[in-house]
């Protein structure tokens, strides 16, 4: 759905469960370096854009909407806590778990809320999960100048990306700081949790 200023707005997933597959990455980057890209709501507009500007570098980023955090969670938790009590039945996997379990990380997840928001299904993605959030405060007069503040724009997005596909050794170091000076970060900026 679209709100009235342009925005998507996140739907329930078609089954329910609180994530789903929202939009693949580019067929013809197949075999390139991937990162799995985690959001929701009207933050998801971002993730698209980011989707875009990495498959321009030559990454791959499916787009995940991330329809029920906390759904997610006590999903996973069930589970767990199913599989302590009957330690002699085949143990159960929670949806998050059958979801993403051959799904090729990393995986940034991207929220207009706090951090600790997506945090709490990150025990359960396979590999690492990178989290970008709006910890901190901030002021300002327009919604794409307080994501950049909070360094959740499609820009922070693709560096966050980046930095992580460079960990695995699947980009290089190079272009993480050649694509910060692109995007014109300032990386001596204060940290908005502090700010």
């Amino acid at each position: 759905a679209i709100s009235a200023d342009g925005e998507y707005i996140a739907a329930v997933s078609a089954d329910g469960k609180g994530l789903y597959l929202f939009q693949e990455a580019p067929k013809e980057l197949a075999g390139k370096p991937t990162v799995q890209l985690l959001g929701s709501g009207s933050i998801l507009n971002e993730v698209i854009r980011a989707q875009g500007l990495l498959a321009e570098m030559g990454i791959a980023a499916p787009v995940w909407n991330a329809t029920g955090y906390l759904q997610l969670r006590r999903d996973a938790l069930e589970a767990g806590r199913w599989n302590m009590l009957n330690p002699k039945e085949t143990p159960k996997r929670s949806y998050l778990e059958e979801t993403l379990g051959d799904v090729e990380g990393p995986f940034v997840a991207t929220s207009d809320w706090l951090k600790a928001v997506p945090d709490q299904i990150s025990k359960w993605v396979p590999g690492e999960m990178f989290t970008l959030g709006t910890d901190g405060y901030g002021r300002s007069d327009t919604r794409k100048a307080l994501r950049r503040h909070f360094e959740i724009d499609a820009e922070f997005v693709c560096v966050a990306a980046l930095s992580r596909l460079a960990r695995k050794g699947d980009v290089s170091l190079d272009l993480v700081t050649e694509t910060i000076k692109r995007f014109e970060i300032d990386p001596e900026k204060a940290n908005p949790i502090f700010d």
